[in-house]
């Protein structure tokens, strides 16, 4: 297969180019490193990519900014920084992506634990997980060609300690778990799915 991994460099990205590299061939993008660079945030960006890249099988996201602030000194401006980059990024790469997507691909997009369990200052980025996941749902029914599209959302990952202390109480979760659930999704049948990985 033919697997094009979004934001390939950073943390979730690296495993999941681990996971897919023996087997396949593995497309590594991403805004500032990688076999290719793309903006997310731009969709003059997205479609200059696609038109380098042609047809491919599978595309993983895992990439996305998004803006950590309290809600009282929170802008417009700040709120649009997950709205622009992590929600409609995501969202661009399916839209236009899906011009160019092999019958029987897949798109897996990323989300994050905060879309159902919030946590202090992450207002932002808890809207926009939660959009990448109703999008999910709702673009599963509507995709043609075999296309499938699920999201991969985890809690906070034992390879991030910077983030620990943003969520108190919390058990960070294996890379190992979060890099399965991204095989399941691009090998397994399912579509529409979030797999949750808490």
């Amino acid at each position: 297969m033919k697997i094009i991994v979004i934001g390939a460099s950073g943390t979730l990205g690296k495993k999941v180019v681990e996971a897919f590299e023996k087997d396949h061939e593995v497309i590594k993008a991403g805004s500032k490193s990688g076999d290719f660079h793309v903006d997310i945030s731009s969709t003059n960006s997205i479609h200059d990519f696609f038109r380098h890249i042609g047809t491919f099988d599978a595309l993983i996201s895992t990439t996305g900014n998004g803006h950590f602030g309290p809600i009282a000194k929170m802008t417009d401006k700040d709120f649009r920084v997950g709205i622009d980059s992590k929600l409609l990024g995501q969202v661009n790469l399916v839209l236009i992506g899906q011009h160019y997507i092999s019958e029987g691909g897949s798109f897996t997009l990323t989300s994050g634990i905060i879309c159902d369990e919030p946590i202090l200052n992450g207002l932002n980025l808890s809207t926009v997980n939660a959009g990448i996941n109703a999008f999910v749902a709702a673009a599963a029914i509507e995709l043609h060609n075999g296309v499938r599209i699920n999201a991969v959302c985890p809690s906070v990952v034992e390879d991030s300690p910077a983030y620990f202390p943003s969520f108190p109480g919390y058990i960070p979760v294996s890379m190992e778990r979060v890099k399965a659930a991204y095989v399941q999704s691009v090998l397994g049948a399912r579509t529409g799915q979030v797999f949750k990985v808490y």
